[in-house]
């Protein structure tokens, strides 16, 4: 997620900076429901009348089960982050699925994937213990998605000009941990790249339909910048390249936080994210026509996911407090909205006295917590496991 530094620079700009504290360092819960047999008739005959259009729009309304994917939670976790987050031993049901970030070039070699630029494959088992980690949350019931990108570092796909390089990476990172969730976090000038984009599409389309024809789905989520008036067009682009190169997305996840002069003043944080999720929920809609998927208002939000910094943004004035965590958490209920997410983990407590107040901290929200945890608030209703 993306740190917005200095004064006059463009919305588009603010809304894709690089943000350094992610990633500096080297509809209710309930169970999966079937469908009645009376709706399965229903689909069936509707997808005679509607041929394929319905075909698509079955599949990226349901799991391969044929049932609607309950909501969930993940906070991201900065695994490169020192102290480390202990991930693997959940503090509560809204900390049992995780999104680990991120995976980006290594240093040097511009087609080789690493934790942080810093850690090779290799290098994380042992030195991070993160195999060991993984295997030790998924015994304690959790689940977790592997994320890609970052504000910082170099994507795999803006680094590798080698398409079956890049593909290679990919895979090395899937056969590597096996996540049935991928996240792409492009911001920056990697979001601008349309170039990778191209590349990062057809890598990501042929894995998803090897995978799939080995009998392991894999859900590819987007996590992009917005400003209050949802995406930047290097954003909708970027939904665009994907589905054009047949990726079949999990949804769109949206960064609420560091906007920059897209707040007015008289803007709550809160008010910010709402009023980017309805905007990127109204561009969704246009996105996946202009695909010739026609979707309705439930399914768009079901396509969607919402992600605040929590506590002190990178930019001054901006404080996404406990209050705003319970208004988003009951905005994304009240709406269906498939995901919800935070960065991060790492950073959800209270911080020591003598921390910084005038810039956000890597381990600590810098706000006043008390016995509370974001993480709870935001997960709330949420407890889905983690395709």
């Amino acid at each position: 997620m993306s740190r917005k530094q200095g004064s006059g620079t463009s919305v588009a700009a603010e809304a894709g900076r690089a943000r350094g504290i992610r990633g500096l360092s080297a509809q209710a819960n309930g169970p999966r429901r079937r469908l009645s047999a009376i709706a399965r008739a229903w689909i069936a005959a509707a997808l005679v009348v509607v041929g394929i259009g319905g075909f698509l729009v079955w599949q990226l309304t349901t799991d391969a089960n044929g049932s609607l994917e309950p909501p969930w939670f993940s906070g991201y976790v900065d695994v490169t982050v020192v102290p480390q987050y202990s991930f693997e031993t959940p503090l509560g049901e809204g900390t049992k699925n995780v999104t680990l970030a991120f995976v980006v070039a290594m240093a040097g070699q511009a087609c080789t994937p690493s934790w942080g630029s810093t850690y090779s494959l290799d290098a994380a088992k042992t030195s991070l213990k993160l195999e060991a980690r993984i295997a030790k949350l998924r015994s304690n019931g959790g689940a977790f998605a592997v994320s890609f990108g970052g504000s910082v570092n170099s994507e795999l796909a803006n680094s590798c000009q080698n398409a079956a390089d890049l593909e290679r990476a990919y895979r090395a990172v899937l056969d590597r941990y096996d996540p049935a969730t991928i996240d792409f976090d492009i911001e920056g000038d990697n979001l601008a790249d349309s170039a990778a984009w191209q590349r990062r599409a057809a890598a990501i389309a042929a894995l998803q339909k090897e995978r799939s024809k080995e009998g392991h789905a894999l859900s590819i989520w987007l996590t992009l910048p917005v400003t209050p008036q949802g995406l930047t067009d290097a954003g909708t682009s970027a939904v665009d390249q994907m589905l054009a190169a047949g990726v079949q997305l999990a949804g769109v996840n949206i960064m609420t936080m560091n906007y920059g002069s897209s707040r007015s003043e008289s803007q709550s944080m809160l008010d910010a994210g709402t009023s980017a999720a309805q905007s990127t929920h109204d561009q969704l809609s246009i996105i996946y026509q202009r695909a010739g998927m026609t979707l309705n208002s439930e399914q768009i939000w079901r396509k969607m996911g919402l992600t605040p910094m929590i506590g002190r943004n990178d930019l001054p004035g901006e404080v996404f407090d406990l209050d705003a965590a319970r208004g988003l958490n009951s905005f994304a209920i009240s709406k269906g909205v498939q995901r919800v997410s935070m960065w991060s983990l790492n950073r959800d407590m209270t911080c020591p006295q003598d921390t910084p107040e005038d810039q956000a901290s890597h381990v600590c929200s810098g706000v006043d917590q008390g016995t509370q945890r974001f993480s709870d608030l935001l997960s709330a209703g949420l407890h889905a496991k983690l395709p």
